[in-house]
Parts: structure tokens; C-alpha cells; sequence
């Protein structure tokens, strides 16, 4: 990481989004020791509620076994495989085996939508989780991830359109948590022009998030942009002054 960008961006942050909360970055790597290492858990664990700890600034590294969730290994790229039955699942269960979560109205469109979703695999053994004033010489992260209140997530959104003339600059697809913090971003990274997403609209994940939270997640690169825009974008205008009064 260039520390002369992470201490730039620490100093605008606190200019103009005052006390809101710092966003955590994510890379993978192949080293162990870059971050305290999550254990496996006992039972079925959302990844989002482990990521609570580093919002509060520890580092965390997580490898295949430490997630808990079939869907948090798919989504950060640690394996491929859907559970059997999980366009059923996905929509309206199958009576007397299975309790469907009904995000989906039926088991055709579930399989669909799994058709045309992207996959990756993770390029890395480990993926760390640290939140951007943590950040050391020795790391390169993916992508910056805030967990933002509607206040917050107008400014990022106005910012991060900024410097688009396509209306799309930043997009919503339908995902799961985690899939909107790390996949999503992740593979906006090597787009021409990487787009930031707007997620955490996963039910299952919600309980995770306080309740006027959503996410932001920008693929580093574009990150880059957005923090060099600052100082000469609507931020240093009255009109976000009135915005950034209620976010302190």
C-alpha cells in the first residue's frame, strides 16, 4: 500500500465525512501471518458477523475452513460447489425436506440466474481482512468495503460517479452479503472502467449490519480516483456541508 494515499485519504476522510465509520479492505494472499487467522467454526457462522471485529480495527485472515457458510466459501472463491437443491432452497423449499428462503419466486428462475452469475477462484490461500488505517507497506489490497449510512453512501455514490458519463458508474446486483463485498468488487477490478456496488441486501445477512447500514465496496483502483477527486467535487461545497452536519 502507498502510505502517501493512505494517509491522504485518512486526512479527506475525516474533512469531509467527519466521524463516519473508516471502510476495511480486503487482498488475497498465499502468506500466513499477515493477519490473525479465524478458526474454523462449531457450527454454521455468516462471515459478516466475523467482519464486526475488523470494523473495530483487527486484522483477520480467513482460509477455506474458516468460513462458515457453503454460500461465504462460493462467494470469496474458496469453492465452487451449490448445495443439491439450491434452486429449491433459494425459492420455495421442497415440502416435508427442505424450507425455501423464497428470494426467488421459483426454482427455474434460481437456475437461471445461476447460469449467467460470475465465479472466480480465490488467487490466494488466505483472504485478509483489514480496516484501511491498518494497512502496512507489505499490503495490496482488492478492494475498499464502507459500511455506510444513507448520508455516508450519497456522498461515496456521488463520488464515485464523479468522473463517469455512463448513469451505471455504480451498480446493484442481486447477491449475497458477501458476495457484494468481495466477488463483485473483485472482479470489477479488471473491468476497463471498474464500477463500485452497492449490497448487504442479503435478508440472511442482515441481522449482521446495523439496521441503517448498507455497503459500499470500490475495487482499489478505482478507489485511487475517487480519493484524488476529493478536493475539487461537490465535497468542498455548501450543499454537502448541510450532509456532512448531520453525519457528525
Amino acid at each position: 500500500m502507498d502510505l502517501a494515499v493512505k494517509t491522504k485519504f485518512l486526512e479527506l476522510w475525516s474533512k469531509y465525512f467527519g466521524s463516519a465509520e473508516l471502510p476495511i479492505t480486503f487482498y488475497y494472499t498465499d502468506e500466513e501471518g499477515r493477519a490473525e487467522h479465524v478458526p474454523p467454526p462449531a457450527a454454521h457462522q455468516c462471515m459478516i458477523g466475523v467482519l464486526a471485529r475488523v470494523r473495530k480495527g483487527t486484522s483477520l485472515a480467513f482460509d477455506v475452513d474458516s468460513i462458515g457458510c457453503a454460500g461465504g466459501k462460493r462467494y470469496t472463491g474458496f469453492k465452487a460447489e451449490i448445495r443439491p437443491g439450491f434452486e429449491y432452497f433459494l425459492s420455495c423449499g421442497i415440502p416435508g425436506k427442505m424450507e425455501g428462503e423464497r428470494y426467488k419466486k421459483t426454482p427455474e428462475i434460481v437456475t437461471a440466474m445461476l447460469n449467467q452469475a460470475p465465479k472466480f477462484t480465490a488467487p490466494g490461500r488466505f483472504i485478509v481482512f483489514k480496516r484501511f488505517d491498518a494497512l502496512t507497506e507489505q499490503d495490496n489490497p482488492d478492494a475498499a468495503i464502507f459500511f455506510a449510512t444513507p448520508d455516508v453512501l450519497s456522498g461515496l455514490f456521488t463520488l464515485a460517479n464523479y468522473e463517469e458519463v455512463d448513469l451505471n458508474g455504480v451498480f446493484c446486483p442481486f447477491s449475497a452479503g458477501c458476495g457484494s463485498i468481495v466477488q463483485y468488487p473483485y472482479l470489477e477490478k479488471s473491468s476497463s472502467r471498474p464500477r463500485a456496488v452497492i449490497g448487504m441486501f442479503d435478508i440472511s445477512a442482515r441481522p449482521f449490519v446495523p439496521k441503517d447500514t448498507v455497503t459500499f465496496a470500490v475495487p482499489m483502483n478505482k478507489f485511487a480516483r475517487m480519493i484524488s477527486d476529493m478536493e475539487e467535487s461537490f465535497l468542498i461545497t455548501h450543499s454537502w456541508e448541510k450532509v456532512k452536519k448531520r453525519i457528525e
